[in-house]
């Protein structure tokens, strides 16, 4: 998917809750709210926790990595820009951290597998570096 550097679409909203993410996206990181009350990790960002209703939330570096919980193979796309693209495919990625995310995968549909591990892998779609998850690859012992 590395020919999405062309793509013209709009751009995430970014407002200032979600900046930090934004900021460490465009780092190469993946950063999420850790609740300083019930120690919860959040994902969307946003002003309090969902879990214990606390506004105490710190921005804490996460693992980048997590489990696929379901896909979907995208044959009409929503965007314009995205039907040249077709197919590709969406999913839900359960962080290691516990939020989930949806998000694009650059995997071959015939590769996909259920609770199969992800990893971080950040794209630029047009000026935008995003949040891509691909295949973890095995650690060599």
């Amino acid at each position: 998917m590395s020919q999405l550097q062309n793509i013209s679409l709009p751009g995430p909203t970014i407002t200032p809750v979600s900046k930090p993410f934004w900021d460490s996206i465009k780092e190469g990181i993946l950063s999420l709210q850790q609740c300083d009350e019930c120690r919860e990790w959040i994902f969307y960002p946003r002003n309090h926790c969902p879990h214990c209703f606390h506004d105490s939330l710190t921005w804490k570096q996460a693992s980048g990595n997590g489990k696929l919980k379901t896909w979907s193979v995208i044959h009409r796309a929503g965007h314009p820009a995205w039907q040249e693209y077709t197919p590709y495919i969406v999913g839900v990625v359960q962080l290691a951290e516990g939020p989930s995310l949806l998000t694009h995968l650059p995997i071959k549909e015939a590769n996909l597998v259920y609770n199969m591990e992800v990893t971080l892998d950040i794209h630029s779609v047009g000026p935008h570096p995003l949040p891509f998850f691909k295949k973890k690859e095995e650690e060599h012992q």
